[in-house]
């Protein structure tokens, strides 16, 4: 089984499914949306990440560079793109962290490991496992066999996705989950490519799809102030959701934050030229009471 890229396991979660979970990161996304709060996870490929303000000067990674690709300046450590082979021996021999890889390759057999660390946990509170990332679904090869590992150790299966892949991917994953978390970006196409680089009609397709399935499925919303929060792409919003087959969906209405700068500097790239921020206290509210006339219960948070 060829193993995949994965960025980070994030141990007792809360907001990624019901109880208490373990939620894999895996690296590579087909969207690029300009608020990811996971910016490390677009890219397919290794990258390396470093924090200016760790590092001690000790050039332990200056003298391990093979390639002669790190050097130590007055701002820090500055690494030569081209001469880099992201090798990762410069993160292996950092005493304190400051340059780290964002990814490791894993098989199926390590992953499940880290996740059966946390069966006593996952159990005792009706949590699992939420598979995320980046987008999980543009890694079937490692995807599909967890999820079926995962259901045969009688464990809660939970995928965040974009829902940006074929159909019959989506149903292939469909018949091995429990749970969805499915994002819902912008209704318009254009502006959604705009903002995430994708249009959606593949998308909205494929969660109407799934909800034939009678898959459960969580719709979340992310709120950002003068993108998505408008009266027009809230109301399509939730009459697309209102007319998807089955029973009400569970809808989570998920104001911004800015938690992808500090990576963004890590990983030196620049922040988004435009700001954004979440809608003000009270314009969410009015969000709120836009879902309720269409016979939908949102909440503020996962």
């Amino acid at each position: 089984m060829n193993p995949s890229l994965i960025f980070d396991f994030k141990r007792y979660a809360i907001n990624d499914g019901p109880g208490i979970r373990i939620t894999v990161f895996f690296k590579g996304c087909p969207l690029s949306c300009v608020w990811c709060h996971n910016p490390e996870s677009h890219s397919t490929q290794p990258q390396k990440m470093y924090s200016r303000e760790k590092c001690i000067g000790c050039e332990d990674c200056v003298t391990v560079c093979a390639q002669d690709a790190c050097t130590l300046t007055p701002d820090g450590i500055v690494t030569n793109p081209e001469a880099c082979i992201l090798c990762g021996k410069c993160a292996d021999v950092c005493p304190t962290k400051a340059t780290e890889m964002s990814e490791k390759l894993m098989s199926v057999e390590e992953v499940m490991r880290e996740i059966k660390k946390e069966f006593l946990v996952m159990d005792q509170s009706g949590g699992g496992v939420t598979f995320s990332g980046g987008e999980p679904l543009m890694h079937t090869e490692l995807l599909i066999p967890l999820l079926d590992a995962c259901g045969e150790a009688g464990i809660h299966r939970c995928v965040d996705t974009s829902g940006f892949s074929s159909p019959k991917l989506m149903l292939e994953v469909a018949s091995r989950t429990d749970l969805f978390l499915y994002d819902l970006k912008l209704m318009d196409s254009e502006r959604h490519k705009t903002y995430t680089g994708v249009p959606n009609e593949q998308i909205l397709e494929n969660l109407y799809l799934l909800a034939e399935t009678g898959a459960e499925i969580n719709i979340r919303i992310p709120l950002i102030a003068g993108v998505n929060d408008d009266n027009y792409n809230i109301e399509q919003s939730a009459i697309y959701i209102a007319s998807l087959p089955g029973d009400p969906k569970d809808i989570s209405l998920l104001p911004y934050h800015n938690m992808a700068a500090n990576k963004l500097e890590k990983l030196g790239q620049v922040s988004c030229p435009e700001p954004l921020d979440k809608p003000s206290d009270l314009r969410t509210e009015e969000l709120l009471s836009l879902f309720k006339t269409h016979g939908l219960n949102a909440r503020i948070g996962a």
